[in-house]
């Protein structure tokens, strides 16, 4: 016979408000528990777009889901934050960046 706490699901919320912070928090659930859900539940604070009706861009294991997906035991929902630029342009400013650096005399 199962008991309750074998039908509740173990999540993983990650969050990351800055560039090279990350916030993790484990997470119990009921079984057809949903990304919304996991995300109410984690107590993280996340950006002031996470609203309903937002446009909070989550994942789960790497992949986009709508926040009504229902989660499966040892997920790991992702929290996205927007980009502030594009990752092409910042790759050419630190490249040139760079490349003034090593020109410069010493």
């Amino acid at each position: 016979m199962e008991s309750a706490e074998d039908e509740m699901l173990q999540i993983d919320v990650v969050v990351s408000p800055a560039a090279g912070e990350v916030r993790q928090i484990g997470v119990r659930l009921p079984v057809g528990s949903s990304v919304r859900d996991a995300l109410r539940h984690s107590g993280l604070c996340l950006p002031a777009s996470a609203g309903e009706g937002s446009t909070l861009k989550v994942g789960v294991w790497g992949q986009l889901k709508p926040l009504d997906h229902l989660l499966r035991d040892r997920d790991r929902v992702e929290v996205y934050r927007p980009l502030l630029i594009d990752p092409k342009d910042a790759r050419r400013r630190r490249q040139r960046t760079t490349c003034n650096r090593k020109r410069s005399p010493p």
